[in-house]
């Protein structure tokens, strides 16, 4: 089985729709969507359509700070306040559908908990420290993560992978556990200075994980920016940063 894991989209279009094209030829079998759907680009309405309409429903959608931010107004956790006039504007531009798509089609808690071959998933918006709010890095994954077999998140716009094994109490596996840690990047805003939209693929029967990334037009994206939103939104999509 193959899941394809989307995350942080951020309402670019043309990233979402170049992921989109370069994954026909993988047969996948089920979608991952981590959150974060809305924006920091121009076209939010416009991808919840999209993500409405994909070949079979997401297996798993679940609210990321962004979409949290939309109905809790909870603005302060933003780190600038050019953020929290986006969030503003994104607020302020979203129809009744695709609020009700935020409200009634994803998992408001920001994670959801999924048996894949028989192996347990934690797919999650952030972290067990902050479910939305906090990424999770190789220094904070700790026992607190130790009954799941893999943990996929995002939030922080970079992809990771990494593995690490706990004591457990397992003559089988030699008193350890390994549980495999996920990140797929952002699609619509990467950080991590490279500029194609991110996605990944795991293979739940083989277990391997493809960390992938796509050119798509960012020029094309950056034309759609409004003179009230901040320059800085429209040229960090140049280098991913």
């Amino acid at each position: 089985m193959k899941l394809l894991i989307l995350s942080d989209i951020h309402a670019n279009i043309s990233a979402l729709n170049a992921v989109l094209n370069d994954v026909k030829t993988y047969n996948i079998d089920k979608i991952i969507l981590l959150g974060d759907h809305i924006d920091y680009c121009m076209r939010p309405n416009e991808t919840i359509e999209i993500l409405k309409n994909l070949p079979g429903k997401a297996d798993v959608n679940i609210w990321g700070n962004h979409e949290k931010a939309i109905f809790d107004e909870q603005l302060e956790r933003f780190s600038s306040d050019r953020g929290r006039d986006f969030s503003r504007y994104t607020s302020n531009i979203l129809n009744e559908n695709s609020k009700n798509y935020l409200l009634n089609d994803m998992f408001t808690q920001g994670y959801s908990e999924k048996t894949y071959n028989e192996k347990y998933f934690l797919f999650i918006h952030g972290s067990l420290e902050d479910v939305f709010w906090k990424s999770i890095s190789y220094e904070s994954a700790n026992e607190n993560y130790l009954k799941y077999d893999f943990v996929v998140s995002g939030h922080s716009h970079r992809p990771n992978y990494f593995e690490k094994y706990f004591s457990f109490n397992n003559a089988d596996t030699r008193g350890k556990k390994r549980v495999v840690f996920i990140n797929p990047g952002s699609v619509g805003q990467p950080r991590n200075h490279n500029p194609r939209a991110c996605y990944a693929i795991i293979d739940t029967i083989t277990e391997s994980v493809h960390l992938n990334s796509t050119d798509y037009d960012i020029k094309a994206e950056q034309s759609l920016y409004v003179p009230e939103i901040d320059e800085f939104y429209k040229t960090r999509l140049e280098k991913g940063i």
